[in-house]
């Protein structure tokens, strides 16, 4: 970051950098999960269709198609905002570490929501049936059928890591090692040296007609080398040449 003219630049504390790096962890875990979301995505849609054939629902797999095509695209704008806070908060930006605390608690919350949902039930935890629709354990049983054995353990596993990296991150900006990071420098002041002279104003001349002040450079003050004071021996006074007398001498020739 740039700190205010005067002050040394500070250094990074370890936290705000571990802290950063966490956020781009999560960032590739938000890829990943993108990723296989996308992989899993027909397979999703035409097990819903299938299930919800004949009934008033049979356009449920296209919603939820379209669902999660919206939700991939969300996903990667927030991967890449993600990045983008973490490069910010190493630059000591406050209002990217406060935006990163917004951002990360809504991502946390969701994270944990997504979490809770596939422990208790995955897509569809109710086991009531409303009508002519399945119920929520066949569409379950009808999609653990046909999705790859590997997808729930890895879903579980991405989801609880960057659960915990998520919440280590914004705990990390929260210590006070990281407040003194962001917190705005002041300028440093430096008091005066006793007996420096201070530099004269620049674009100031002197204004014509007017004798220097005695004392000041270019015109010595009376007693000092240079200029005799009055009265002092050294004194100019009348030549002997010109014909004057001084006062209380008596006049030449007498």
């Amino acid at each position: 970051m740039v700190d205010a003219p005067g002050t040394p630049p500070r250094a990074r504390p370890g936290v705000v950098t571990v802290s950063s790096w966490l956020l781009i962890l999560v960032a590739v875990i938000q890829v990943l999960n993108l990723i296989v979301t996308l992989s899993t995505l027909g397979t999703v849609r035409d097990v819903l269709k299938d299930a919800y054939a004949g009934t008033s629902a049979e356009q449920a797999g296209d919603i939820a198609y379209a669902f999660s095509l919206g939700a991939a695209v969300l996903t990667l704008l927030l991967a890449v905002g993600l990045v983008v806070l973490a490069l910010l908060n190493n630059r000591g930006k406050n209002a990217s570490r406060i935006t990163t605390w917004v951002l990360g608690g809504v991502l946390l919350c969701c994270t944990g929501g997504g979490l809770l949902n596939g422990v208790s039930g995955g897509f569809t935890g109710g086991g009531s049936t409303n009508g002519d629709m399945p119920s929520g354990q066949e569409i379950q049983r009808r999609l653990e059928d046909a999705l790859p054995s590997w997808y729930g353990p890895v879903t579980l596993l991405l989801g609880l890591v960057s659960l915990l990296a998520l919440l280590a991150a914004l705990i990390l900006l929260a210590l006070p090692k990281a407040n003194e990071f962001f917190r705005k420098p002041k300028a440093a002041w430096e008091p005066p040296v006793p007996g420096a002279a201070y530099p004269a104003q620049p674009g100031y001349p002197q204004a014509p007609g007017y004798p220097a002040t005695p004392g000041y450079p270019g015109q010595p003050a009376p007693g000092q080398p240079g200029q005799p004071a009055p009265g002092h021996p050294g004194q100019a006074g009348p030549s002997p040449e010109s014909g004057e007398r001084r006062e209380g001498e008596p006049p030449s020739g007498s």
